[in-house]
Parts: structure tokens; C-alpha cells; sequence
């Protein structure tokens, strides 16, 4: 397959390009600064583009299969998510490639049966607010688009850097736990189970989410 990863040089997006890699796809690791260009991994092609702007969106998707979006806005500039996620959407009408988004956990249900999400429960950290409501509004723009095909990954509560072991359980809209409430996922198998969806489609149109 022909992928083009966004937000590739960071921690998500690094870990994106290197399963890619390892599954023999060709992969355009694009970044928005020169400086980030050193942290690609070897082999994929490095690009630079602004992931906010659909003509350059339209441009990376053309003759592509997939594009994986894993940008991360930086604190103070959380409405550059609603920005790019428009962004994208605009540019991938025009190519009709498929769009994989890495989103966040925030708009889950929490798996109590009480109808409230992540963001509602009192215990939810105050300066993680900002990106919850950015990754809440750009879902609901995957939502209200009609012609992209996507699919939306949420992350579980926790997403680090750890082993790769090619196992998860999969999600819709729930908050995944484990028998001790713990809600996990390593950076790495997250990378495995967004690879997974792009190679065999599972989800379209629609959110899913993933957990140890």
C-alpha cells in the first residue's frame, strides 16, 4: 500500500511509520518543520506540508491508498485541530482517498452505564480539557462530512510508549477497560491496530477504539 502519515515525527506518528515500514508499505512521512525531518524513520520518503491547508492535503493524498492523520495541536493551539481536521476532509473530497484519523479519548462513554463520557467524569484533569474539547469537535466534523470515507480512533485513557504485541480487543464508542478498571494501550499496538484498519477496512465512517 501507498500511505501518507501526518504528524509523523511525533510519538504516534513515528510509531505509525515504522509498522508501516515493517509491513513493506511505501510510506511519505510528512512533517511541518524542517527541524523535524532528523526524527523520520529510515526508509520512509520525507515530505514537508502543512496538514492545515487542503491544497497541500490534496497534493500528499494524490495516488495514495490511505492517509493516517496523527497531528497532535500544540498547548495554546487547540483550535489548529478543528483547522486541520477540516483541512483534510476538504483535500481527501477531491482525491477520494481514505482518511485514518488518530483522535482522543474524551468523548468515550465511560463504561458505567451512566451515559457520561471520559471529559464528564470529575476526576478528568483540567489542563488535559483544551485537547479533549479539540478532539471532541474533530470528530464531530468526521461526522457532519457525508463524502470522505474515515474512520476515527480513540485511544484508550493511557497511551505510552511500550512493547509491541500485536494484540488488542477493539471498541466502538465504550471506554475500554481491563478487570482492574485499567484502561491501556502501548503506543506501539495502537500503530499495529491502525494498520490493521487500513489494511483490512473494518470501520467506516465511524469511531472506534482500541485497548490492552
Amino acid at each position: 500500500m501507498r500511505i501518507t502519515v501526518l504528524g509523523a515525527a511525533g510519538a504516534t506518528g513515528r510509531r505509525i511509520v515504522a509498522e508501516a515500514l515493517d509491513r513493506g508499505h511505501q510510506v511519505t512521512a510528512v512533517v511541518r518543520r524542517p527541524e523535524s525531518l532528523a526524527a523520520l524513520p529510515a526508509g520512509a520518503l520525507p515530505r514537508l506540508g502543512d496538514a492545515r491547508d487542503a491544497d497541500t492535503v490534496a497534493e500528499l493524498s494524490t495516488g495514495q491508498d490511505v492517509l493516517i492523520g496523527a497531528t497532535r495541536p500544540a498547548p495554546g493551539r487547540e483550535s489548529d485541530h478543528a483547522v486541520t481536521t477540516a483541512a483534510l476532509l476538504a483535500g481527501l473530497a477531491r482525491t477520494g482517498v481514505r482518511l485514518l484519523l488518530v483522535g482522543g479519548a474524551a468523548g468515550l462513554l465511560l463504561p458505567d452505564g451512566s451515559g457520561r463520557t471520559v471529559l464528564d467524569d470529575p476526576q478528568f484533569p483540567a489542563d488535559w480539557r483544551p485537547v479533549a474539547l479539540a478532539c471532541n469537535e474533530q470528530l464531530a466534523l468526521c461526522r457532519a462530512d457525508s463524502i470522505v470515507d474515515w474512520a476515527y480512533l480513540s485511544p484508550p485513557a493511557l497511551l505510552v510508549p511500550g512493547p509491541r504485541t500485536g494484540r488488542y480487543r477493539l471498541g466502538a464508542d465504550e471506554l475500554l477497560v481491563d478487570a482492574d478498571g485499567v484502561s491501556t494501550v502501548s503506543m506501539e499496538d495502537l500503530a499495529v491496530a491502525l494498520l490493521d484498519e487500513a489494511e483490512h477496512p473494518r470501520h467506516h465512517r465511524t469511531r472506534f477504539t482500541v485497548a490492552r
